[in-house]
C-alpha cells in the first residue's frame, strides 16, 4: 500500500494551504513527535507482551493485524460453511454450486453484469 508520486503532491499541496507556509515547520515537528511517541508505545506494548508470555513463545505478529480482517471475505466464508454439507466439510472442499455468488451494494442494479437470456 504505497503512496504513488501524484498522490504524494496532491497531500503536499492540500497540507500546504490547509496549515499554511508560516505554521508548516511547526505542524512537521507536531507530526514528528506525535510519530515517534506512537511508534514507542508500540514497541513498549510488544515488550510487554514477550515479557508477559515468555522467551520461548514466537508471535507471528502480520498473524495479528487486524488489517487483515475484512467483514465481506468473513461473512462470505460463514455462508459457504452454511451451504456445505458434513462430508464436504470433513474433506474440506465444496461443490461449485454451493458457492454464492458476490454482494451487491444496496441500491445496485440487480442487472447489472446477468447474463444475457435468450
Amino acid at each position: 500500500m504505497g503512496i504513488s508520486g501524484w498522490e504524494l503532491l496532491v497531500l503536499v499541496t492540500a497540507v500546504v494551504v490547509l496549515v499554511g507556509p508560516e505554521q508548516l515547520p511547526r505542524a512537521a515537528e507536531q507530526l514528528g513527535r506525535l510519530v515517534r511517541e506512537v511508534r514507542a508505545i508500540a514497541s513498549g506494548a510488544r515488550e510487554r507482551v514477550r515479557e508477559e508470555l515468555g522467551p520461548d513463545v514466537d508471535l507471528d505478529w502480520e498473524a495479528l493485524d487486524p488489517r487483515q480482517y475484512d467483514p465481506r471475505r468473513i461473512v462470505r466464508e460463514a455462508l459457504v460453511e452454511e451451504l456445505r454439507g458434513p462430508a464436504e466439510r470433513a474433506h474440506g472442499h465444496a461443490a461449485p454450486a454451493a458457492v454464492p455468488p458476490p454482494l451487491r451494494a444496496a441500491g445496485a442494479d440487480p442487472g447489472a453484469g446477468a447474463a444475457p437470456t435468450a
